[in-house]
């Protein structure tokens, strides 16, 4: 069998990105970019035709946009083309290029997988390493980008491979456990109206954020129509030049209210949204948490003690407490109580009326699978 060069283990199994993909993040810089570049082009064909001054400085703005947003599309995109993926008998390793990242195995408390909607059976690994909280809180994962089949390989991860079934991501993952896996216990999330309701630092931060954007956009267009307003008369007839004015200032607006609205959907509709979708599975083996495209994988071996807190809806949510090597009591699974939800799952039964039932269950050890 091959060995690795990082750490002279043997590979059991190794791969690269199915489907190279820039993250969404840097998608949404570059099409503001985009965006900026129209602005100013436009503002340059304004000061070139009705001015006639130098228009050299927004134009050169323009073209610098376009090539960032162009280099923030491709340069990832080549970059992930590039990267390969090892599993030895003891790590996770990430390659791009001559640089490298690794997790131990047994060090892993729990996976997330994001599944492309675009792309049958591709989504993206991200294992998660439980690590102390409070003074020494930080974060310690590993993503695995553009995967064929990434619940395969988690499986793999996990030492499951002759047990879990050939990757499908179109179906439930309560259709893909492993041989012998049993459902124990299930739920959904019953939010009420508070879950649309901001909740934590992140989601106040930004609304605020939002709430300061649409005050701009309020100034922007009142002092616009203002400008407009004066520089009707100078213009002969509304031509180019006054077109390319308003087309530039609208524009302008246009971004910050999409911005704007974008951060108030991130922080008050898409979590409400989001957690009316959330399912629950314990299994004999496993925790299993689905919610759209995204999933998450817990062994319950991890699992030391839960805790149950009322819910701000009237239920109760149920936090899981985690252990690893060297570690205990994950901070991004909110085991003490954190009031932020963040973007992606956590290991929190939010808002489930049998609290209690699952909660024995899972102070219980995991059931055998069956003979």
């Amino acid at each position: 069998m091959p060995r690795d060069s990082l750490f002279n283990e043997r590979i059991v199994w190794q791969g690269r990105p199915h489907v190279p993909r820039t993250p969404a993040f840097l998608r949404a810089i570059a099409l503001v970019a985009f965006v900026v570049a129209a602005i100013s082009a436009s503002f340059a064909a304004v000061i070139a035709v009705a001015l006639g001054n130098g228009f050299a400085a927004p134009l050169a703005f323009a073209v610098w946009c376009v090539a960032l947003g162009l280099l923030l599309i491709q340069v990832p995109k080549r970059w992930l083309s590039g990267a390969r993926y090892l599993v030895t008998d003891s790590h996770v390793i990430v390659k791009y290029g001559p640089f490298s990242r690794s997790i131990e195995r047994n060090a892993i408390s729990f996976a997330r997988i994001y599944w492309q909607k675009d792309v049958p059976n591709v989504g993206d690994l991200e294992v998660v390493r439980a690590v102390p909280t409070g003074a020494l809180r930080r974060r310690l994962r590993l993503t695995l980008p553009g995967l064929l089949a990434p619940d395969r390989v988690w499986a793999i991860v996990r030492g499951a491979e002759a047990l879990a079934p050939v990757g499908q991501g179109e179906r439930p993952v309560g259709q893909r456990l492993d041989e012998g896996e049993r459902i124990v216990w299930s739920a959904r999330s019953r939010p009420t109206a508070r879950a649309f309701l901001p909740h934590g630092q992140r989601e106040w931060f930004l609304l605020a954020i939002a709430g300061f954007l649409l005050v701009a956009v309020g100034r922007m267009v009142g002092r616009g129509l203002e400008t407009l307003t004066e520089l009707r008369p100078a213009f002969v007839t509304p031509g180019f030049s006054f077109v390319a004015l308003a087309f530039g200032m609208g524009l302008a607006v246009l971004l910050l209210l999409a911005i704007a609205g974008y951060l108030l959907y991130d922080a008050v509709v898409r979590p409400g949204l989001l957690a009316k979708d959330t399912q629950y599975l314990v299994t004999n083996k496993r925790v299993l948490i689905q919610r759209r495209n995204e999933e998450l994988h817990l062994d319950r071996t991890r699992i030391i003690d839960v805790i149950e807190a009322p819910s701000r809806d009237g239920f109760r949510d149920v936090f899981l407490i985690l252990d690893g090597p060297r570690a205990r009591a994950v901070a991004t699974s909110g085991a003490f109580g954190e009031l932020g939800r963040g973007p992606h799952l956590r290991p929190v039964f939010e808002s489930v009326e049998d609290a209690e039932s699952v909660s024995r269950i899972l102070r219980s050890r995991p059931l055998p699978n069956p003979a």
